[in-house]
């Protein structure tokens, strides 16, 4: 730790505690796994990474606090963990009782929490709070994590909007280059059509362009095939100076992604020095369709262009992922794109209220979840064609990343009743708490939250949110440090009317479970 300009002449010394050896040098230049770090997380918090980050964190969130109660009144209040099973969402942790068949789940967020105490007449709540899911981790996600949750009476989406970026503006570090509000926005209809996601990385270019009127009278059979379809389309990127950087192992490897993981064709494009085409459709494009092209997209000389078909949602989709694949790339050939200094802030909004969903698509399900309110000139649409109407969520996004999403709610029950009843075929008695609440009039509300830890590891570069939390759960949601989780003893659980049910193995299977290996190395 650097000590100051002193010299210190030692006259007795003490020893407090003697240290063993380490499993690995404190020192941040030194490589050690993710495994072995959360194994001595102890340890791995002395580096001077994790003590900044962590540091950083408080600074922010006291910085949040500040902001929130003192500047604009809010009340800061703490809601239940242990809560009860409820319909839709992610999926939910489920904690036994000491009645037998009766279980805790633990809350996703503390959303109906939020509105009751809106029905309460709180009026501005917030809360630094746990929420838990019972989902597979990722750098951006793991089981238990941290919201900055919001809610507000008698409020519309563009007041939320400017409490955020005020209190992003705020809290924002010093060191850092100071926040620009208000954020720019864009419908979620502008994102997917442009970039293919609805959390867009705005720092750079290579934006989808529909190119199907180049096409209208084409030869080609992949692409007419897609014309021929409702919403089918032809859609195009350009990666500026693609044939100086990409290798043709990236072209073939970026062909088979698009077969591989989304089951689409994706046809790359050449136009080099010569001018002349090279692709596997190239003596099927007339010189006029050529012509368009370049103009349409503003080709250059050495650009590579990537063009797929098929349904407009489905094409950007692919097209999506490919931008920020090829960014990858050029990145790796020592090509900037997207700049680490820079924060590039975005809302996204208009999003669908529902969606059809995956397994069933003949039913609905909530695009947020099942309490935002319908876009108010899409109301008259929900009876008959529900899957039209536009929601009040709006999503805050941070190059490339989501890091808040909220909505105005239905503070409506008959609405609330009918949504959850009759359009997503919900059962209703695991809300009766929620619409008992909004029929003792509930005032007009909203909010959001912001996912803490992936702001903060993307306020300090940080590759995972694992390296801004103190203790962490692993990639596979394992606390490698203290082994959790953990078996209990039979007699221990008969208080809770459980009884554990081992799987068979074959004797195989008993040997390789038996040997030592680490689950998440």
């Amino acid at each position: 730790m650097p000590t100051g300009e002193i010299e210190i002449k030692v006259k007795t010394a003490k020893l407090l505690n003697s240290c063993k050896k380490l499993p690995f040098e404190i020192k941040d230049f030194v490589k050690k796994t993710e495994a072995l770090r959360l194994q001595y997380r102890y340890l791995d918090l002395r580096s001077f990474q994790m003590q900044y980050n962590l540091r950083l964190r408080s600074q922010m969130v006291m910085k949040m606090r500040e902001y929130l109660c003192n500047l604009h009144g809010f009340v800061d209040i703490e809601t239940p963990t242990l809560f009860k099973r409820t319909p839709g969402g992610a999926k939910e942790f489920v904690i036994p009782s000491r009645e037998p068949g009766k279980f805790y789940s633990l809350p996703q967020s503390p959303q109906q929490f939020k509105q009751l105490l809106m029905v309460g007449g709180l009026d501005r709540y917030f809360q630094v709070a746990r929420c838990y899911r019972d989902e597979g981790s990722r750098p951006d996600r793991q089981p238990e994590f941290t919201q900055i949750d919001i809610e507000m009476s008698f409020v519309d989406q563009t007041g939320i909007r400017s409490l955020i970026e005020g209190l992003l503006q705020y809290s924002w570090p010093s060191d850092k280059d100071p926040v620009v509000v208000p954020f720019p926005s864009m419908t979620f209809a502008e994102a997917l059509a442009s970039y293919g996601t609805d959390k867009p990385d705005t720092r750079f270019g290579m934006k989808i362009v529909d190119i199907s009127d180049v096409f209208r009278n084409t030869e080609i059979d992949f692409l007419q095939d897609a014309l021929s379809k409702p919403q089918g389309s032809i859609k195009a990127i350009r990666i500026p100076d693609g044939i100086k950087y990409l290798k043709r192992k990236d072209i073939e490897s970026i062909t088979k992604f698009a077969t591989d993981q989304c089951n689409q064709d994706v046809l790359p494009v050449f136009l080099k020095a010569n001018r002349n085409w090279n692709s596997p459709v190239v003596k099927f494009i007339k010189a006029e369709q050529k012509s368009e092209l370049i103009r349409l997209m503003g080709i250059q000389e050495d650009d590579v262009v990537l063009l797929t078909a098929g349904e407009h949602k489905k094409a950007c989709s692919l097209l999506g992922k490919l931008r920020l694949e090829c960014a990858d790339l050029l990145e790796a050939r020592g090509v900037l794109l997207r700049d680490p200094t820079l924060f590039s802030f975005l809302w996204v909004v208009d999003f669908p209220l529902f969606l059809p969903k995956e397994d069933n698509p003949g039913e609905l399900e909530s695009a947020h979840h099942p309490f935002t309110a319908p876009h108010t000139s899409d109301i008259h649409l929900l009876h008959a064609e529900p899957e039209k109407v536009r929601s009040q969520h709006y999503d805050l996004v941070l190059n490339g990343n989501e890091i808040g999403g909220g909505s105005i709610r239905i503070h409506d029950a008959k609405l609330q009743h009918y949504i959850l009843a009759t359009l997503l075929k919900e059962d209703v008695t695991l809300l009766s708490h929620l619409l008992q609440a909004l029929e003792c009039g509930a005032p007009p509300h909203g909010g959001i939250a912001l996912g803490l830890d992936r702001l903060i590891s993307l306020v300090t570069g940080a590759p995972s949110i694992r390296d801004v939390i103190a203790f962490p759960k692993s990639f596979r949601g394992h606390d490698l440090m203290s082994n959790a989780p953990d078996t209990i003893p039979p007699e221990e659980l008969k208080p809770y009317h459980i009884q554990v049910s081992w799987p068979t193995h074959t004797e195989e299977e008993k040997g390789s479970l038996n040997h030592s290996y680490h689950p998440d190395s």
